[in-house]
């Protein structure tokens, strides 16, 4: 902030991309001081996760990601569909 004021002070963008950076820090450390410390909340316990697995609510399967376009392309292979698998 200071650097920007004494350096940059007509430089209205790159004033506007330090308080919407320094908003996001303040809004993942709110979110972070909400779930205890941590970054993400906890999973679903075991017994939630094979009560719907069994219900139909939840699939299980193997996770597949792009390593080249990983926020992009991903998908889930279940378990018995598809595949090399005989039964």
């Amino acid at each position: 902030q200071n650097y920007l004021d004494n350096f940059w002070p007509d430089l209205k963008a790159a004033h506007e991309l330090f308080d919407s950076i320094l908003q996001a820090r303040r809004a993942r450390e709110s979110e972070s001081q909400e779930n205890n410390g941590r970054e993400y909340p906890e999973h679903l316990p075991v017994e939630v996760l094979e009560a719907g697995i069994k219900s139909g609510r939840y699939i299980q399967g193997t996770l597949n990601v792009n390593k080249h376009r990983a926020q992009l392309e991903a998908f889930v292979r279940l378990q018995g569909f598809g595949g090399k698998e005989t039964g």
